[in-house]
């Protein structure tokens, strides 16, 4: 797959997988489709392989490639499109691990869809910007015990965490006030699930959350032991993933926009043309960033990239109901419509959100002034 930024469509999906989205994604967004099925459907497609290289069972490529995995699904489903981007940030995660004993296990799984990946970094990205403090504690293990930590915290707010089985990054603080990464299976001792968070929209994406109490861990699970060096390395894939979200349901509005235009509704053919350039030039610097490895010296960029995204698609799914008229409105021809109104309004609101993107731009600019 790659990421034109041009007037191309994204390569298509498997016809298989386009048909599944397409008659499941109501049900996705409801809570009606079983969650249970959303991983194996991606996985079958071979869809968290991409970007992996190849020597470590991927189908090769880079994090550029597997942006356009996310925005691809992301066109038919935003729910699926959420669950991809966990799993593949996740797998991202451990690509950029210097633990590759754990690498080695957990990725097998995590490939084949059989075990889930969960992103709980999000907290972490938020620690990142100076947004707030970590919510994850270590302490040493009882004297003589063996060695490793115990942690203490939550993560309010994680997705991806399938009821069969999940592993999940956190961020954890020391008392000293150094940090590291740490991987947490859905069986370990002191980790506990909570029920499905009660969401608006978009709710067979196993989202809930975790509490952490008195749980053991050893060395062997240490992502990276290092949080403040390696966030800012790994925090270009965390956020380019997240714009594929975006990028698929702009570009999935943006078409249902040029289907729905007629005689009536020319006037907004320019807007719509505009609003597909503007997109196309921001998938453009998101891509060349990605490729250049530019967002590891220089976060702004993908922070603005990100906002604009979030934007566009907001954009998108206003001049689809403009060019979709009352219709947009019934509740069954608008069903579609319905559910990309709603997927649109999730994406301000994803850790990091706009709130928090906007914020640490102008906390930068005060810095820099």
């Amino acid at each position: 797959m790659n990421l034109h930024g041009d007037s191309d469509r994204l390569e298509p999906l498997e016809p298989r997988l386009v048909t599944w989205l397409e008659e499941a994604a109501d049900g996705l967004d409801t809570g009606a489709q079983d969650p249970s099925a959303v991983l194996p459907a991606l996985a079958a497609a071979g869809l968290p392989r991409v970007g992996v290289p190849l020597d470590l069972g991927g189908s090769g490529g880079d994090v550029a490639d597997a942006v356009t995995s996310v925005a691809a699904v992301s066109a038919h489903s935003l729910a699926a499109g959420f669950v991809l981007w966990s799993q593949r940030t996740y797998i991202e995660y451990l690509l950029q691990s210097p633990n590759g004993a754990l690498r080695n296990r957990l990725l097998p799984d995590l490939l084949e869809g059989r075990v889930a990946g969960a992103t709980g970094l999000s907290n972490a990205m938020k620690f990142l910007a100076g947004l707030e403090g970590l919510q994850i504690t270590a302490k040493p293990p009882a004297h003589g015990e063996s060695s490793g930590f115990i942690l203490d915290g939550k993560m309010p707010w994680v997705t991806n965490l399938r009821v069969e089985g999940f592993h999940v990054a956190a961020a954890v603080a020391h008392a000293d006030g150094s940090t590291f990464i740490a991987s947490l299976s859905h069986d370990d001792e002191g980790v506990t699930r909570s029920a499905d968070l009660d969401l608006m929209a978009m709710r067979s994406t196993s989202t809930a959350a975790i509490g952490i109490s008195g749980a053991p861990i050893g060395p062997d699970r240490v992502i990276h032991p290092d949080a403040h060096e390696w966030l800012p390395e790994v925090r270009p894939a965390f956020l380019g993933l997240q714009c594929g979200m975006s990028i698929g349901l702009a570009r999935r509005s943006l078409d249902e926009a040029t289907a729905s235009v007629g005689a009536g509704r020319s006037v907004l053919k320019e807007p719509i043309a505009a609003l597909t350039r503007t997109l196309a030039e921001q998938e453009r610097q998101l891509d060349r960033g990605l490729r250049a490895a530019a967002f590891q010296r220089n976060a702004a960029p993908l922070f603005q990239i990100r906002i604009a995204l979030a934007e566009i698609a907001a954009e998108a799914v206003a001049l689809e109901l403009q060019a979709s008229g009352g219709r947009a409105y019934l509740a069954v021809p608008g069903r579609a419509f319905a559910r990309r109104w709603r997927e649109a309004a999730f994406l301000p609101v994803i850790t990091p959100s706009l709130v928090q993107l906007k914020t640490a731009l102008a906390a930068q600019e005060r810095n820099a002034a």
